[in-house]
């Protein structure tokens, strides 16, 4: 039998409903260690994405745009908006499910809360790798080989690069305008979003990015970005003192493709 509009838009505010009190009987939970907290986060992540999911199902439901909520409700009245009875259709159905639990007499009722409370003890998987000890540590090792082997780097030990990979304001600006160091930092930002991703499931990613975003602009409107200080605001461009071109930050002919014409010129 299909389930009608109805009858899944009630089995799903009782399906969010159920995962909200697991969400809570899970945090009132102290795990015992790094691995239990991450596993309970990631099952509280996994829920309430769950539960998003659903409310926007239910909010198409309720935006009934084909109208299909209604006619369902109309035939609850005993017509369907085209006029036509529905009640006998009703009792064929009715007399499949007396049929049915005839010949089944001891069939059992399934509880939706013996799966859902299984979920309590569910281990998802999470990558990590052996460096990074269960989100307990960075494994930079590509991103430091990436660093020593450019042009803006410096061979030095990794743990040493450990210590300043986050001090790009001690790297040259003359050296931050190559398609080199910028795919450096796109790599570096994809590494962290996705470790953070993974060791902090329930922290709202795009509300950090909003604040930072806006405490960056403000910054640079300012000229008190580190690195970018005295930065001319008008054009966007690096005071004239700084803007020659030392070809030898540029490996590939597509590199200076990107400065652009006008300032091959000067």
């Amino acid at each position: 039998m299909s389930s009608t509009l109805l009858e899944v838009t009630r089995s799903g505010h009782e399906e969010v409903e159920r995962f909200e009190r697991l969400i809570a009987k899970d945090l009132q939970n102290d795990p015992t260690s790094n691995k239990d907290r991450l596993f309970r986060s990631h099952r509280v992540r996994n829920m309430i994405d769950t539960i998003t999911s659903t409310t926007e199902r239910l909010i198409e439901i309720y935006d009934d745009k084909d109208n299909a909520r209604k006619d369902e409700i109309a035939a609850l009245g005993g017509q369907t908006a085209t006029g036509i009875n529905v009640f006998s259709a009703f009792y064929d159905r009715l007399k499949e499910i007396r049929e049915y639990h005839r010949k089944h007499p001891v069939a059992r009722v399934v509880d939706a809360n013996d799966d859902l409370e299984a979920l309590l003890k569910e281990e998802p998987q999470i990558e990590f790798s052996g460096e990074e000890a269960f989100g307990r540590y960075l494994d930079m090792h590509e991103l430091y080989q990436q660093y020593v082997n450019s042009k803006f780097g410096e061979p030095i030990e990794y743990s040493a690069y450990l210590d300043i990979f986050s001090e790009t304001d001690k790297i040259p600006r003359k050296m931050k305008t190559t398609r080199q160091y910028r795919e450096y930092l796109e790599n570096l930002l994809e590494y962290m979003i996705y470790f953070f991703q993974r060791t902090e499931p329930l922290k709202d990613l795009d509300r950090i990015f909003s604040k930072v975003t806006t405490e960056f602009e403000e910054n640079w409107a300012t000229g008190k970005v580190l690195g970018w200080e005295n930065v001319n605001q008008e054009n966007g461009h690096v005071p004239t003192e700084h803007t020659s071109i030392d070809l030898d930050y540029y490996s590939t002919v597509e590199e200076l493709m990107e400065v652009g014409p006008e300032r091959l010129k000067e």
